[in-house]
């Protein structure tokens, strides 16, 4: 059933990319927000809600938390490209979900809106869509960070089994303002304006705007009926093309070397130990190079007929993104940006 506008919100993980975002459409809408924070609080430290400080991994911060609240949003979790932390996933991803799940019951939470990810589905061959009905990467032989979100979601629906109203919610590749931990794909956008990408890889992903997320959300908060998903992706780009707009956007030239993705997968693991002897974020590894051989072919078909969906161009979203970090000091104002017409 529709569920109604709620008297109080809380959101775990508000002050990461997406919950920044959350949290200032919320306030706009005029509701009361109590925002789970565990160490950074300065992406949402000006705005007017109540803060609780609390780890998703410690059951009594949460109930702490969550006493007195209508609908939490679920979206604290641990996001690695690496293969080998599998312990801190599980920990984060997987029992914290099952953590949220019981202190929503034992709270009287009326709804969570859980935030999985297209990486937990198992894209099986680009000839078949991805949508809501595509397969779990649930097993042991998926990529770890693939594997929690997958055990999330479903920590998610045994909830769901046990009475919870669950809906949740699965973007893509997200960008937008308000990334003040320039997440994965961010870093990779300021590395082309900086000049610092060497090379482009053969490969791309579907990319989404992080207001347009948070509006399916909340939209899917106030709408959706108990056990609904909906995948909340935008466009399909290459990396190349996404550094042809950049290029247009800010003036500076792209990358002129193409690696082949084959290439790049060999050379990944020699190229993460370079940059980690240089003291660099690595930018290229196995399991990021894995996320850009996606196909085209993810659907939000659903989220459009039951929530009215749109994602808006993303052109558009580009140039806001980079606009933000111009203004927040990311890039020189020497920069200019240009709005370009969506093709």
């Amino acid at each position: 059933m529709p569920f109604a506008v709620p008297m109080r919100v809380v959101v775990t993980g508000a002050s990461g990319h997406i919950g920044a975002n959350l949290v200032r459409a919320m306030l706009e809408r005029g509701w009361r927000v109590r925002a789970l924070v565990r160490a950074h609080r300065h992406p949402i430290d000006k705005l007017d809600v109540e803060t609780v400080e609390g780890d998703i991994r410690s059951p009594e911060s949460l109930y702490h938390a969550f006493r007195g609240t209508d609908v939490v949003y679920h979206l604290a979790g641990y996001i690695s490209l690496s293969a080998n932390e599998w312990p801190l996933l599980h920990s984060v991803n997987v029992i914290g979900t099952r953590n949220v799940v019981e202190a929503c019951i034992s709270c009287g939470a009326q709804r969570l809106v859980h935030f999985s990810s297209i990486h937990a589905l198992r894209q099986s061959s680009p000839d078949i869509p991805v949508d809501e009905s595509t397969p779990l990467a649930a097993s042991p032989d998926c990529a770890p960070y693939d594997r929690s979100k997958a055990l999330g979601e479903l920590e998610a629906r045994r909830g769901l089994e046990r009475g919870l109203d669950t809906v949740v919610i699965s973007p893509t590749g997200v960008i937008g303002p308000y990334d003040h931990h320039p997440s994965h794909f961010g870093q990779v956008l300021l590395s082309l304006v900086h000049r610092r990408l060497p090379a482009l890889v053969s490969g791309g992903f579907d990319w989404v705007d992080v207001r347009d997320v948070v509006q399916g959300a909340m939209e899917a908060q106030e709408l959706a009926p108990t056990g609904a998903k909906y995948i909340l992706s935008g466009r399909w780009a290459s990396l190349s093309e996404l550094a042809g707009m950049v290029a247009q956007i800010t003036g500076v030239p792209s990358p002129r070397l193409m690696c082949p993705m084959g290439l790049a997968r060999i050379g990944a693991p020699f190229y993460a130990a370079l940059a980690r002897m240089s003291g660099r974020r690595t930018l290229y590894t196995t399991m990021s190079l894995k996320t850009l051989r996606w196909k085209p072919g993810i659907s939000h078909q659903r989220a459009s007929q039951d929530l009215g969906y749109q994602p808006r161009p993303l052109e558009n979203t580009l140039a806001d993104t980079l606009r933000w970090w111009k203004e927040a000091g990311y890039l020189p104002n020497s920069i200019s940006i240009q709005y370009l017409k969506s093709i």
